[in-house]
């Protein structure tokens, strides 16, 4: 019983910022779950400013939710997280339930399936799949139209795939075995 408890309390990150700075998200075991650490969290937020008031944010492959969560900690006027997971999904809406973000909803659902069949635009995008996930070309195609001018696209991976040319690198990292890079839709580089 106290091996089950214990490995409960690893399964668990933390908000670095904003009006819920400091609270606990605790997350189920799922395969290829692995949330961005707190360091990396506070670099991205860092490179966005902060403050993402009034913004529209999209956690496509939710995860442990905690991309989404601090966004909308930070400010964001609505936040979705979409997670295909159920029992993921469930950890992600008691956690909003905990924190009482209003502004945030959770979509359990395939992430490219997701952005097919919905029509909003975002300001912020995080994209932290599976590491093995590998249907970039699909998700580009579909993801340009989803989102506002200037909107940030964070994006996690074993292996960055290439951008599409309407994505430009404003900065680049990595941590362990996860490559990261923030990038900036310019929409006048479409083709």
């Amino acid at each position: 019983m106290n091996k089950s408890r214990h490995v409960k309390h690893q399964n668990q990150v933390r908000i670095i910022g904003g009006t819920h700075r400091g609270r606990k998200l605790h997350f189920s075991d799922a395969d290829g779950l692995r949330p961005t650490p707190d360091s990396v969290r506070e670099r991205l937020f860092n490179w966005l400013g902060q403050d993402l008031t009034g913004q529209a944010v999209l956690d496509l492959f939710a995860g442990s939710g905690a991309l989404g969560l601090e966004a909308a900690s930070r400010g964001a006027r609505s936040t979705v997280l979409v997670e295909r997971n159920r029992q993921t999904v469930q950890a992600i809406r008691e956690n909003i339930r905990q924190l009482g973000v209003e502004q945030v909803e959770v979509v359990g659902a395939d992430g490219l399936l997701y952005l097919k069949q919905n029509a909003s635009r975002f300001d912020t995008v995080f994209l932290d799949p599976p590491f093995n996930w590998q249907q970039w070309p699909e998700l580009w195609a579909v993801l340009q139209g989803r989102l506002n001018e200037q909107a940030m696209v964070y994006l996690e991976a074993g292996v960055l795939p290439q951008l599409p040319e309407w994505l430009e690198v404003y900065r680049e990292g990595k941590a362990g075995k996860s490559r990261f890079v923030l990038a900036v839709y310019q929409p006048e580089a479409e083709v």
